[in-house]
């Protein structure tokens, strides 16, 4: 069970081998996780929004164009080999980035070079995966998912605290008035949401009066 908390987790599988490629997302969605595939470093950075060297080039294909961006990755798993781009160049690239240093990175290779494991792990890759990837492995996953979690949790209750240290009373006062009625507003929403699906509302009710269909 408690695969249901797993879903919410989005991993980029990143592989030049269709092969490859259609294993671990089989692989991913069988652990329940939602899974984005592309077929190169470069194409892994642009949906990750990070835009390099083709960002006045408009024919260079892109996944997702339109929601890329808004679209959140929990973490990146990446083959080693690959043409243009190596899966060391990308986990450099995604370290290097401050605005995606925290997303976790795995690299995968068929081959098992010790040099090449220990300076992936020294750049910062989470794991280390020999090809052919197994369920088990991605067993693995679970924990930096879970500790990047917490991490954009903490990161979001240090800048609130933040931004309220500079705000005066009133202001806080304001933002947090305008806060619960937001919350009223979507609790509202939820609860008529709700009470159009509870079978007791299918059938219209009357008070008193019966009604003869």
């Amino acid at each position: 069970m408690g695969m249901a908390a797993e879903s919410q987790f989005h991993v980029l599988a990143v592989d030049d081998s269709i092969i490859d490629r259609k294993l671990i997302e089989r692989l991913l969605k069988t652990s329940s996780y939602q899974v984005t595939t592309v077929d190169s470093g470069s194409k892994a950075l642009e949906f990750l929004g990070l835009h390099e060297d083709d960002t006045t080039n408009p024919s260079t294909p892109c996944v997702s164009p339109n929601n890329h961006q808004e679209v959140e990755v929990n973490l990146v798993i990446t083959d080693y080999c690959m043409p243009g781009m190596t899966g060391y160049d990308l986990l450099k690239k995604i370290k290097e980035s401050s605005s995606l240093r925290d997303i976790p990175v795995v690299i995968m290779s068929s081959e098992n070079v010790p040099s090449r494991i220990s300076r992936c792990l020294e750049e910062g890759a989470e794991e280390f995966f020999l090809k052919p990837v197994r369920l088990s492995d991605l067993n693995k996953l679970r924990p930096h998912l879970m500790k990047t979690k917490s991490k954009d949790q903490h990161q979001k209750q240090e800048k609130q605290e933040e931004k309220s240290a500079f705000q005066s009373p009133k202001q806080q006062q304001q933002e947090k008035e305008e806060h619960q009625q937001q919350q009223q507003s979507s609790n509202n929403k939820r609860k008529a949401i709700e009470e159009g699906l509870s079978p007791e509302r299918t059938r219209p009710r009357y008070n008193g009066i019966t009604t003869v269909v």
